[in-house]
């Protein structure tokens, strides 16, 4: 086969597997190698240690597997409908982020990619060799992606999809066959500012810029330790990501909801009871985050994040009070000092 047919029957094959949309990208240095380095200088990284190493291999992804030639670049949306939170919800229960309501979508999606390549191999005559990455190695997937043309990357720095809009999961295989690269799209976010105007904790130093050490998604899930006391009136009632850059984007008004099954189900509702969170255990922490991306936080941050939305709810019962004073003598030290904060500075 030529380039162009095997592209062909690999981005088909991956449409077939359930994927929204597929693209290649070439394996050459990322030319936002230069800004990533700025931008771990500059601290916006926070405590992702992670992300400072491997650097010559998130920035080369043709170091990822030797002889690699092409990537081909996947997404799957994981949009779900919302439901308006009643008076009652908003005061007891706390958010989830969509992405995590599922199931985990690094297992889902890497067993899909190994898929494909499997069929690719039934199909082509010539061997090859691959390697698959879900969000789990050093690579620049928003860059990959936007490469092979899924996408661009809009102002709140995540990928956008015009028709899919923004809540993608995206995945990767690096192979050594050579594929015909995509073209990249254009850029339509337009003078639109909404998703950098809606952030509550001032994320975006500027468009296209994240600090992900101001941002409610890594206070929630990433970030080990206390969370800054600046931070704990904006985060809300999210005790587990978050979706308002997401929720006011144009695009993603409009576009379609998913629909993998695995992806869909309902493995962590969308909104649960913070004093539940707040006194989970471990046997239910297990049960909550089972077969999920959940685990990503311990079960010390979920109560953590639990505290802290607890001590933004209005009206709060004796019953919750009860659970706070609790946790202000609470082993851990971050989920105390949350307690702690959310009693009042008159009680530290």
């Amino acid at each position: 086969m030529t380039p162009a047919e095997k592209t062909s029957l690999a981005k088909g094959l991956a449409l077939k597997l359930g994927f929204e949309c597929a693209g290649i990208a070439q394996t050459e240095p990322s030319p936002t190698n230069a800004y990533y380095r700025q931008w771990l200088a500059a601290g916006h990284a926070g405590s992702m240690t992670y992300l400072h190493r491997n650097l010559q291999l998130r920035q080369n992804p043709a170091e990822l597997l030797p002889g690699a030639r092409s990537a081909i670049c996947v997404a799957l949306s994981y949009h779900r409908p919302e439901t308006p939170a009643t008076a009652s919800q908003q005061r007891s229960t706390g958010r989830v982020a969509q992405y995590v309501r599922g199931a985990d979508y690094h297992a889902v999606m890497r067993q899909m990619l190994e898929t494909l390549l499997q069929r690719l191999r039934d199909r082509l005559e010539e061997p090859f060799e691959a390697r698959v990455f879900v969000d789990t190695g050093p690579v620049l997937e928003r860059e990959l992606a936007a490469a092979a043309g899924l996408g661009w990357i809009g102002k709140n720095t995540l990928l956008l999809n015009e028709r899919l809009g923004s809540y993608l999961f995206l995945g990767e295989a690096v192979t050594t066959l050579e594929l015909e690269p995509d073209e990249p799209v254009a850029d339509r976010c337009g003078r639109c500012t909404r998703c950098l105007d809606a952030c509550p904790t001032a994320a975006f130093p500027a468009a296209y810029q994240l600090d992900a050490s101001r941002c409610i998604s890594y206070l929630t899930i990433e970030h080990r330790g206390q969370i800054p006391e600046e931070f704990h009136e904006q985060m809300g009632d999210w005790v587990f990501g978050c979706d308002i850059c997401q929720q006011v984007c144009p695009f993603n008004r409009r576009a379609p909801l998913a629909t993998h099954p695995e992806i869909t189900a309902e493995h962590i509702p969308e909104r649960l009871p913070i004093l539940d969170l707040l006194r989970l255990r471990s046997g239910e922490y297990r049960r909550l985050t089972q077969g999920t991306a959940g685990n990503r936080a311990r079960r010390n941050m979920w109560r953590r994040n639990a505290a802290i939305a607890l001590g933004n709810a209005e009206d709060r019962g004796a019953e919750e009070a009860a659970g706070l004073e609790e946790a202000c003598q609470d082993k851990d030290p971050t989920v105390r000092h949350a307690a702690l904060r959310a009693l009042g500075a008159d009680r530290r």
